[in-house]
């Protein structure tokens, strides 16, 4: 239990010291200027040590977040497929919080700092960041957040439970129209990077994710069989994407002259070991065909528009594009009417069929 002693200096000041021992436990004590104060530690940490409290507590003092990010990165992060993104949400919290303890990254904290994110545009693009990409950040934070309290037993909940995320709007949709593919392809063509062309089109002609198609390997590829095997994918199935003619005939040229220091299909000429970055020669492309408000990821919307167009089903959309759920299609289901106009009318010609006989 909490004992008080009360002290009295050479200048005459008093200060009370609390000495708390309790079986089991180290003895733990603090010197206060006030008996009041004194008794409020004494009472608050006896409670906690019984209750199992008290020891997180001195935990998450001793450790600061740069301590936990780092230890994170050490054992989590490289198992990650989309580590770079998460890497780069690491360093922006790294820097931001880094130097204070675990015990003072508090929700209000955290909220000024996603609150100036928000209000920041992003120094890569100019722009605001949407909400998804501010929910990206806020997960690497938690998933730091949760490693510290589960695992390493630094916290005794965390902070994140309090930050909430961000809404975000419906799924757009935004796919190039005949003409507009027709251009990009001529201007992918035409772009001084050799990469870029094979690359948009493998995109363009798979429905492939980002990280599927720019992260694969000559290991994936099969010539003779015309695929490229995706071992590990986002919802953790495996899958293979088809490989269209045009798309074979440049890999079979391709592989004719691929580099021996490197496995990757789009190695980057500065580190092999990584994949390409063709941010600025696909800006450039899209600039030159006169195209707007297109990303990346619209190459696999083009492709499962088209694909919902020419009368995919929902599952058959689900499977190409290596989805386990009907959700996430559903947004394609208006882009095929006709389709499911057909379909209706089979229905209702098998039900009135079997209602005559």
């Amino acid at each position: 239990m909490a004992a008080i002693e009360k002290r009295t200096a050479s200048d005459g000041s008093t200060s009370y010291r609390v000495k708390i021992r309790l079986r089991g436990h180290p003895v733990e004590s603090a010197t206060f200027a006030s008996l009041s104060k004194a008794k409020l530690w004494g009472q608050a940490t006896e409670s906690a040590i019984r209750e199992g409290r008290y020891f997180q507590t001195v935990e998450a003092k001793r450790h600061t977040l740069a301590e936990a990010i780092e230890r994170y990165e050490r054992e989590k992060l490289q198992g990650m497929r989309a580590k770079g993104a998460r890497k780069q949400h690491l360093d922006y919290w790294k820097a931001e919080l880094g130097t204070l303890s675990l015990a003072d990254v508090t929700p209000a904290v955290i909220k000024e700092r996603m609150t100036r994110l928000a209000d920041e545009p992003s120094e890569r693009t100019g722009r605001n960041r949407s909400a998804s990409t501010l929910n990206h950040y806020r997960q690497a934070l938690a998933s730091v957040m949760t490693e510290a309290v589960k695992d390493w037993e630094w916290l005794e909940a965390s902070p994140m439970v309090k930050v909430g995320k961000k809404a975000e709007p419906r799924g757009r949709v935004r796919y190039l129209s005949d003409d507009e593919r027709e251009r990009l392809l001529s201007a992918c063509k035409e772009s001084a990077n050799d990469d870029l062309y094979l690359a948009v089109l493998l995109a363009l002609t798979t429905g492939g994710r980002q990280a599927e198609t720019m992260g694969a390997s000559w290991s994936q590829i099969d010539l003779n069989r015309a695929t490229l095997q995706l071992e590990e994918t986002k919802n953790g199935s495996r899958r293979a994407l088809h490989l269209t003619a045009p798309v074979l005939d440049m890999l079979k040229e391709r592989a004719k002259v691929r580099r021996i220091d490197t496995g990757l299909l789009f190695p980057s000429r500065v580190n092999p070991k990584q994949p390409v970055d063709l941010r600025t020669p696909w800006e450039n492309a899209l600039k030159a065909a006169g195209i707007e408000g297109f990303h990346w990821h619209d190459l696999r919307h083009t492709f499962a528009s088209m694909a919902a167009m020419n009368g995919a089903s929902l599952p058959e959309l689900a499977a190409l594009l290596g989805h386990k759920t009907l959700a996430m299609v559903q947004r394609y289901a208006h882009l095929s009417p006709q389709h499911t106009a057909s379909l209706a009318e089979r229905v209702a010609s098998k039900m009135m069929g079997g209602g005559a006989a």
